[in-house]
């Protein structure tokens, strides 16, 4: 897939489409996915068909598919806010097949759907969470965008330093790493992995213009109350946690694995830019590549279609100052258009410091 995808000033693509390179401070990286749809793939599902996707929106549609001993995951990403579910019956694993040939078919299998948000329902190796991670990157460069959801086991759940390594060795703009497990009403319990996929949807139900930081979330309490240190500890390390307010459970922070010590990485911000990469390449490709000529009124039409998308976009509070532009560094000539995108980024309000003189 080149649209969308990232490109090079000195080996330039060779396939027609629409290439997006953001540049921040110090760091030229692009960013994408977009809104609504969680992708699960399912290695228990009773009586449905092996090797079959399906997209199931309604409780009533899980429940028909997959009975109810296997729609638990589906549930909760529906429940969390997801638009869709994308749901994969991975096969068995057969003579001659491993489990991490059964990973790699998976992955394969998903890589020709459209989704947003890339959640396993359960436990899985630290072996295949860094293989689904690079698998994400690898679909990054060229120019598939998504999120991916990572949690632990119930043992990994207890000790948030272990949370944290692996929030540090998953760190991605486009990994989140929930380490808290929950306890539901009824006084069951679920790892932080399998509640990941509530996460997923929340993520995927949020506004790009919307925070999940202090969302309120329907379980009794979390498996492991960190202390004030943990948290900030957890939060530095770019791991997702919950916590118990001594009212409710809420999610503490919207953060994604990749950080420093100056700025933690939001999930907002980085959806926002998800969907600049996806919506902007979607529309080129419709209306412009290989459709307008490449001279002053067609790149005009071009900016002016791609500044009207991010004024849509700064009227509800997701960016300010959008500014489109031929870029000067590089003449738009021949096939070729090389345009300069800016704008500020709009952060949800999340530490207020009060000074009080009396």
């Amino acid at each position: 897939m080149a649209n969308g995808g990232q490109w090079d000033p000195t080996s330039l693509p060779i396939r027609p489409g629409l290439y997006i390179n953001f540049v921040e401070a110090a760091l030229a990286q692009i960013t994408g996915g977009a809104r609504g749809v969680v992708a699960i793939p399912l290695f228990e599902y009773g009586t449905a068909p092996a090797g079959k996707f399906t997209t199931i929106e309604t409780e009533k549609q899980a429940t028909d598919l997959l009975g109810t001993s296997h729609n638990d995951a589906v549930l909760r990403a529906l429940a969390g806010g997801a638009k869709e579910v994308l749901v994969y019956t991975v096969p068995e694993i057969s003579a001659g097949y491993t489990a991490e040939q059964q990973f790699i078919d998976l992955r394969d299998a998903f890589e020709a759907r459209p989704f947003n948000i890339f959640v396993y329902p359960g436990e899985i190796s630290p072996t295949e969470q860094d293989a689904t991670l690079a698998w994400c990157q690898r679909n990054r460069e060229e120019g598939k965008h998504f999120m991916v959801v990572f949690g632990g086991t119930a043992v990994e759940d207890q000790d948030p330093t272990v949370g944290n390594a692996r929030s540090i060795r998953l760190a991605d703009l486009y990994a989140v790493n929930l380490i808290t497990g929950v306890v539901l009403a009824d006084g069951s319990e679920l790892t932080s992995a399998e509640y990941s996929t509530y996460i997923a949807g929340l993520i995927a139900g949020t506004p790009i213009n919307k925070s999940i930081t202090y969302t309120d979330l329907p379980v009794a309490d979390v498996t492991k109350r960190l202390r004030n240190s943990e948290i900030n500890a957890a939060l530095t390390s770019g791991s997702l946690v919950l916590v118990h307010d001594g009212r409710k459970v809420k999610v503490e922070q919207g953060i994604v694995t990749e950080s420093n010590a100056s700025k933690r990485g939001k999930i907002r911000i980085i959806r926002a830019r998800q969907a600049i990469s996806t919506d902007v390449p979607a529309t080129a490709c419709d209306n412009y590549v290989g459709k307008i000529d490449n001279n002053e009124d067609g790149q005009m039409a071009l900016i002016n279609a791609i500044k009207a998308y991010l004024e849509q976009l700064e009227i509800n509070n997701v960016l300010i100052a959008p500014i489109v532009t031929l870029d000067p560094q590089r003449p738009s000539v021949g096939d070729s258009v090389f345009l300069a995108i800016s704008y500020v980024e709009v952060d949800s309000m999340e530490r207020i410091f009060l000074t009080i003189n009396v």
